[in-house]
Protein backbone atom coordinates (compact mmCIF):
# COMPACT_ATOMS: atom_id res chain seq x y z
CA UNK A 1 0.00 0.00 0.00
CA UNK A 2 1.24 3.37 -0.48
CA UNK A 3 2.77 5.31 2.86
CA UNK A 4 0.13 5.71 5.67
CA UNK A 5 0.53 9.66 6.00
CA UNK A 6 -1.62 11.26 9.52
CA UNK A 7 -2.27 14.96 9.71
CA UNK A 8 -3.03 16.75 12.87
CA UNK A 9 -4.79 20.23 12.65
CA UNK A 10 -4.17 22.60 15.52
CA UNK A 11 -1.85 20.57 16.75
CA UNK A 12 -0.85 23.16 19.42
CA UNK A 13 1.02 21.38 22.66
CA UNK A 14 -0.28 17.73 21.55
CA UNK A 15 3.25 16.62 21.67
CA UNK A 16 2.31 13.04 23.55
CA UNK A 17 -0.20 12.51 21.28
CA UNK A 18 1.68 13.20 18.41
CA UNK A 19 4.58 10.91 19.77
CA UNK A 20 2.12 8.16 20.42
CA UNK A 21 0.61 7.86 16.85
CA UNK A 22 4.29 7.82 15.41
CA UNK A 23 4.91 4.76 17.78
CA UNK A 24 1.84 3.32 16.35
CA UNK A 25 2.85 3.46 12.67
CA UNK A 26 6.08 1.78 13.81
CA UNK A 27 4.25 -0.81 15.98
CA UNK A 28 2.16 -1.64 12.57
CA UNK A 29 5.22 -1.46 10.34
CA UNK A 30 3.77 1.20 8.63
CA UNK A 31 5.26 3.67 6.03
CA UNK A 32 3.78 6.85 6.97
CA UNK A 33 4.29 10.59 7.77
CA UNK A 34 3.07 12.74 10.68
CA UNK A 35 2.32 16.20 9.04
CA UNK A 36 1.35 18.82 11.24
CA UNK A 37 -0.81 22.20 10.90
CA UNK A 38 -1.31 25.13 12.76
CA UNK A 39 -1.61 28.71 12.40
CA UNK A 40 1.66 28.98 13.95
CA UNK A 41 4.97 27.81 12.25
CA UNK A 42 6.26 27.39 16.17
CA UNK A 43 3.82 25.14 17.25
CA UNK A 44 5.48 22.89 20.23
CA UNK A 45 3.98 19.48 18.13
CA UNK A 46 5.40 20.54 14.89
CA UNK A 47 9.03 19.01 16.34
CA UNK A 48 7.67 16.00 17.01
CA UNK A 49 6.23 15.68 13.26
CA UNK A 50 7.89 15.38 9.96
CA UNK A 51 6.43 17.65 8.27
CA UNK A 52 4.78 21.28 9.33
CA UNK A 53 2.45 23.19 7.30
CA UNK A 54 0.51 26.48 8.11
CA UNK A 55 -3.35 26.85 8.40
CA UNK A 56 -5.64 29.97 8.53
CA UNK A 57 -8.05 30.18 10.93
CA UNK A 58 -11.20 27.53 10.78
CA UNK A 59 -13.61 30.48 10.00
CA UNK A 60 -11.46 31.52 6.96
CA UNK A 61 -12.99 31.16 3.61
CA UNK A 62 -9.97 29.47 2.79
CA UNK A 63 -9.69 26.86 5.33
CA UNK A 64 -11.59 24.14 3.39
CA UNK A 65 -9.20 24.94 0.11
CA UNK A 66 -6.07 25.05 2.23
CA UNK A 67 -6.62 22.13 3.63
CA UNK A 68 -7.53 19.79 1.10
CA UNK A 69 -4.00 21.04 -0.87
CA UNK A 70 -2.38 19.88 2.40
CA UNK A 71 -3.95 16.61 1.96
CA UNK A 72 -3.64 15.93 -1.48
CA UNK A 73 -0.03 17.44 -1.41
CA UNK A 74 0.95 14.90 0.98
CA UNK A 75 -1.16 11.72 0.41
CA UNK A 76 -3.38 12.32 3.45
CA UNK A 77 -5.03 8.96 4.52
CA UNK A 78 -6.38 9.98 8.08
CA UNK A 79 -7.09 13.59 9.10
CA UNK A 80 -7.35 14.09 13.13
CA UNK A 81 -8.59 17.83 14.09
CA UNK A 82 -7.65 18.82 18.08
CA UNK A 83 -9.75 22.03 18.57
CA UNK A 84 -13.64 22.30 18.89
CA UNK A 85 -13.44 25.25 16.54
CA UNK A 86 -13.26 23.47 13.34
CA UNK A 87 -15.14 20.08 13.97
CA UNK A 88 -17.80 21.80 12.53
CA UNK A 89 -16.70 23.02 9.62
CA UNK A 90 -14.68 19.31 8.82
CA UNK A 91 -17.88 17.76 9.50
CA UNK A 92 -19.82 19.46 6.54
CA UNK A 93 -17.06 19.05 4.32
CA UNK A 94 -15.96 15.24 4.92
CA UNK A 95 -17.07 14.14 1.63
CA UNK A 96 -14.34 16.40 -0.12
CA UNK A 97 -12.14 14.96 1.95
CA UNK A 98 -12.95 11.66 1.16
CA UNK A 99 -12.63 12.53 -2.57
CA UNK A 100 -8.51 13.06 -2.52
CA UNK A 101 -8.38 9.72 -0.35
CA UNK A 102 -8.44 11.23 3.46
CA UNK A 103 -10.54 9.88 6.21
CA UNK A 104 -11.55 13.10 8.65
CA UNK A 105 -11.54 11.30 12.27
CA UNK A 106 -14.75 13.69 13.11
CA UNK A 107 -18.24 13.47 13.60
CA UNK A 108 -21.42 13.96 12.03
CA UNK A 109 -22.79 17.85 11.78
CA UNK A 110 -25.33 17.09 13.91
CA UNK A 111 -23.23 15.55 16.89
CA UNK A 112 -20.86 18.61 16.69
CA UNK A 113 -23.48 20.78 17.02
CA UNK A 114 -24.86 18.70 20.07
CA UNK A 115 -21.52 18.99 22.00
CA UNK A 116 -20.48 22.60 20.53
CA UNK A 117 -23.73 24.28 22.56
CA UNK A 118 -23.61 23.64 25.65
CA UNK A 119 -27.65 24.08 25.60
CA UNK A 120 -28.22 21.52 23.31
CA UNK A 121 -25.86 19.14 24.92
CA UNK A 122 -27.82 19.75 28.52
CA UNK A 123 -31.34 19.07 25.94
CA UNK A 124 -29.46 15.86 24.32
CA UNK A 125 -28.69 13.93 28.00
CA UNK A 126 -32.34 14.51 29.25
CA UNK A 127 -33.27 13.36 25.86
CA UNK A 128 -31.18 9.85 27.08
CA UNK A 129 -32.57 10.28 30.40
CA UNK A 130 -28.90 10.73 31.93
CA UNK A 131 -28.36 12.91 34.49
CA UNK A 132 -26.84 16.87 34.02
CA UNK A 133 -27.55 19.59 35.79
CA UNK A 134 -30.48 21.87 35.53
CA UNK A 135 -29.90 24.51 33.49
CA UNK A 136 -31.65 28.23 34.35
CA UNK A 137 -32.70 31.19 33.39
CA UNK A 138 -30.04 34.47 34.73
CA UNK A 139 -32.99 36.82 34.90
CA UNK A 140 -35.04 34.86 36.72
CA UNK A 141 -32.63 33.90 39.20
CA UNK A 142 -31.84 37.73 40.09
CA UNK A 143 -35.24 38.72 40.61
CA UNK A 144 -36.06 35.89 43.18
CA UNK A 145 -34.31 37.02 46.62
CA UNK A 146 -34.72 33.00 47.76
CA UNK A 147 -32.56 31.58 45.06
CA UNK A 148 -29.31 29.21 46.87
CA UNK A 149 -26.34 29.66 45.94
CA UNK A 150 -23.46 28.36 44.64
CA UNK A 151 -24.29 28.42 40.86
CA UNK A 152 -21.87 28.01 37.83
CA UNK A 153 -21.81 30.23 34.71
CA UNK A 154 -20.18 29.18 31.41
CA UNK A 155 -20.25 30.37 27.93
CA UNK A 156 -22.96 28.43 25.62
CA UNK A 157 -20.37 27.63 23.00
CA UNK A 158 -16.99 27.66 25.37
CA UNK A 159 -13.93 25.76 25.34
CA UNK A 160 -11.15 24.07 27.55
CA UNK A 161 -13.10 26.23 30.86
CA UNK A 162 -12.85 29.71 29.64
CA UNK A 163 -14.90 31.72 31.10
CA UNK A 164 -16.90 28.76 33.14
CA UNK A 165 -16.90 30.86 36.99
CA UNK A 166 -18.19 29.84 40.01
CA UNK A 167 -21.01 32.15 41.65
CA UNK A 168 -21.26 33.10 44.78
CA UNK A 169 -23.70 35.76 45.11
CA UNK A 170 -26.58 37.40 43.11
CA UNK A 171 -24.04 40.66 42.89
CA UNK A 172 -21.44 38.30 41.13
CA UNK A 173 -24.40 36.65 38.47
CA UNK A 174 -25.51 40.39 37.15
CA UNK A 175 -21.19 41.38 36.85
CA UNK A 176 -20.51 38.08 34.97
CA UNK A 177 -23.69 37.77 32.83
CA UNK A 178 -23.26 40.94 31.54
CA UNK A 179 -19.09 40.00 31.66
CA UNK A 180 -19.34 37.17 29.32
CA UNK A 181 -21.59 36.91 26.14
CA UNK A 182 -24.12 34.18 25.56
CA UNK A 183 -23.68 32.46 28.99
CA UNK A 184 -25.88 29.50 30.42
CA UNK A 185 -26.46 29.40 34.30
CA UNK A 186 -26.61 26.27 35.67
CA UNK A 187 -27.00 23.92 39.20
CA UNK A 188 -23.60 24.08 40.71
CA UNK A 189 -22.25 20.26 41.54
CA UNK A 190 -20.34 18.97 43.42
CA UNK A 191 -18.23 15.90 43.26
CA UNK A 192 -15.55 14.08 42.25
CA UNK A 193 -14.57 15.04 38.51
CA UNK A 194 -13.81 12.65 36.12
CA UNK A 195 -13.25 12.59 32.14
CA UNK A 196 -13.99 9.58 30.16
CA UNK A 197 -12.35 8.32 26.75
CA UNK A 198 -14.75 6.22 24.60
CA UNK A 199 -13.42 5.00 21.48
CA UNK A 200 -16.62 4.62 18.42
CA UNK A 201 -16.13 3.16 15.73
CA UNK A 202 -17.18 3.87 12.01
CA UNK A 203 -20.02 2.36 12.38
CA UNK A 204 -21.61 4.10 15.87
CA UNK A 205 -20.39 1.58 18.42
CA UNK A 206 -18.62 2.27 21.27
CA UNK A 207 -15.61 -0.40 21.84
CA UNK A 208 -14.22 1.00 25.23
CA UNK A 209 -14.52 3.71 27.62
CA UNK A 210 -11.29 4.57 30.06
CA UNK A 211 -12.74 6.73 33.05
CA UNK A 212 -9.76 9.19 34.17
CA UNK A 213 -10.73 10.97 37.69
CA UNK A 214 -9.31 14.69 37.38
CA UNK A 215 -7.40 15.31 40.02
CA UNK A 216 -5.85 18.63 39.27
CA UNK A 217 -6.76 21.36 36.22
CA UNK A 218 -4.63 23.99 35.07
CA UNK A 219 -6.13 26.43 32.25
CA UNK A 220 -9.17 23.77 31.32
CA UNK A 221 -6.74 20.36 30.83
CA UNK A 222 -6.27 17.84 33.19
CA UNK A 223 -2.28 17.98 34.74
CA UNK A 224 -2.74 15.26 37.00
CA UNK A 225 -4.88 12.21 36.71
CA UNK A 226 -5.84 8.97 37.46
CA UNK A 227 -7.27 5.68 35.67
CA UNK A 228 -10.64 4.71 37.55
CA UNK A 229 -12.04 0.88 36.32
CA UNK A 230 -15.43 1.94 37.92
CA UNK A 231 -17.86 -0.15 35.62
CA UNK A 232 -21.45 1.88 36.06
CA UNK A 233 -18.96 4.98 34.99
CA UNK A 234 -17.67 2.79 31.67
CA UNK A 235 -21.02 1.28 31.03
CA UNK A 236 -23.20 4.69 30.85
CA UNK A 237 -20.83 6.43 29.49
CA UNK A 238 -20.67 4.01 26.14
CA UNK A 239 -24.83 4.29 26.31
CA UNK A 240 -24.37 8.36 26.21
CA UNK A 241 -21.78 7.83 23.28
CA UNK A 242 -24.11 5.35 21.47
CA UNK A 243 -26.61 7.38 22.03
CA UNK A 244 -24.84 9.91 19.37
CA UNK A 245 -25.89 10.17 15.96
CA UNK A 246 -22.73 9.43 14.06
CA UNK A 247 -20.25 9.80 16.64
CA UNK A 248 -16.86 8.23 15.38
CA UNK A 249 -13.16 7.93 16.80
CA UNK A 250 -12.54 9.63 20.41
CA UNK A 251 -15.29 11.00 22.16
CA UNK A 252 -14.46 12.61 25.58
CA UNK A 253 -17.32 12.74 28.23
CA UNK A 254 -17.23 14.97 31.26
CA UNK A 255 -19.13 13.95 34.31
CA UNK A 256 -19.46 14.42 38.45
CA UNK A 257 -19.85 11.82 40.35
CA UNK A 258 -21.31 13.18 43.64
CA UNK A 259 -20.92 11.80 47.44
CA UNK A 260 -24.22 9.64 46.68
CA UNK A 261 -22.63 8.05 43.92
CA UNK A 262 -25.15 10.06 41.78
CA UNK A 263 -23.49 10.31 37.90
CA UNK A 264 -23.59 13.70 36.57
CA UNK A 265 -23.45 14.51 33.04
CA UNK A 266 -21.85 18.23 31.92
CA UNK A 267 -19.87 17.96 29.11
CA UNK A 268 -19.31 16.08 25.47
CA UNK A 269 -16.21 17.25 23.40
CA UNK A 270 -15.96 14.82 20.28
CA UNK A 271 -12.47 14.77 19.61
CA UNK A 272 -9.46 13.75 21.51
CA UNK A 273 -8.94 15.19 24.72
CA UNK A 274 -5.33 16.86 26.02
CA UNK A 275 -5.70 13.88 28.64
CA UNK A 276 -6.21 11.22 26.68
CA UNK A 277 -1.98 9.96 26.48
CA UNK A 278 -3.25 8.24 29.93
CA UNK A 279 -5.41 6.24 29.01
CA UNK A 280 -3.10 5.15 25.79
CA UNK A 281 -0.44 4.38 28.18
CA UNK A 282 -2.29 2.65 30.70
CA UNK A 283 -3.13 0.46 28.14
CA UNK A 284 -6.10 1.54 25.91
CA UNK A 285 -4.43 1.54 22.17
CA UNK A 286 -7.23 3.58 20.61
CA UNK A 287 -4.78 5.08 17.60
CA UNK A 288 -3.84 1.22 16.90
CA UNK A 289 -7.22 0.19 16.95
CA UNK A 290 -8.54 3.38 14.47
CA UNK A 291 -5.54 2.51 11.96
CA UNK A 292 -6.61 -1.05 11.70
CA UNK A 293 -10.44 0.19 11.05
CA UNK A 294 -9.86 2.33 8.28
CA UNK A 295 -6.97 -0.30 7.00
CA UNK A 296 -9.88 -3.15 7.25
CA UNK A 297 -7.15 -5.09 9.39
CA UNK A 298 -9.36 -7.81 11.69
CA UNK A 299 -8.38 -6.71 14.98
CA UNK A 300 -7.28 -10.29 17.11
CA UNK A 301 -5.49 -8.34 19.70
CA UNK A 302 -8.21 -5.74 21.10
CA UNK A 303 -9.53 -6.23 24.59
CA UNK A 304 -10.33 -2.63 25.29
CA UNK A 305 -11.37 -2.96 28.31
CA UNK A 306 -7.58 -4.38 29.73
CA UNK A 307 -6.12 -1.31 30.78
CA UNK A 308 -4.55 -0.68 34.12
CA UNK A 309 -6.18 0.50 36.93
CA UNK A 310 -4.86 2.99 39.22
CA UNK A 311 -2.49 4.38 36.50
CA UNK A 312 -1.89 8.12 37.54
CA UNK A 313 -0.44 10.96 35.18
CA UNK A 314 1.87 13.59 36.68
CA UNK A 315 1.97 16.36 33.85
CA UNK A 316 4.49 19.23 33.61
CA UNK A 317 5.97 21.54 30.85
CA UNK A 318 8.80 20.65 29.06
CA UNK A 319 10.94 22.46 25.96
CA UNK A 320 12.22 22.77 22.65
CA UNK A 321 14.99 24.53 21.48
CA UNK A 322 15.19 25.56 18.03
CA UNK A 323 16.93 27.96 15.96
CA UNK A 324 15.67 30.52 14.60
CA UNK A 325 16.48 29.29 11.26
CA UNK A 326 15.31 26.45 11.16
CA UNK A 327 12.73 25.63 8.94
CA UNK A 328 10.32 23.67 10.72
Amino acid sequence: MTAFNILFTSVGRRVSLVRYFKEVLKELSLDGKIVTADMKNNAPAACVGDIHELLPHATDPFYISRLLEICSQHDIKLLIPLIDTELQVLAEHRLEFEGVGTCVLVSSPEVTRICYDKRKTSAFFKSIQVNTPQTLNGEQILSNPHTCYPLMLKPANGSGSVGATKINNAEELAFFLKYIPNSIVQDYIVGQEYTIDVLMDFQGKAHAAVPRLRLETRAGEVCKGMTVKDSTLMTTAKKVAEALPGAIGCITLQCFVTSAGKIVFIEINPRFGGGVPLSFVAGANYPKAIIQWLLERPISWMDMDDWQDGLVMLRYDDAFFVDVNRQL
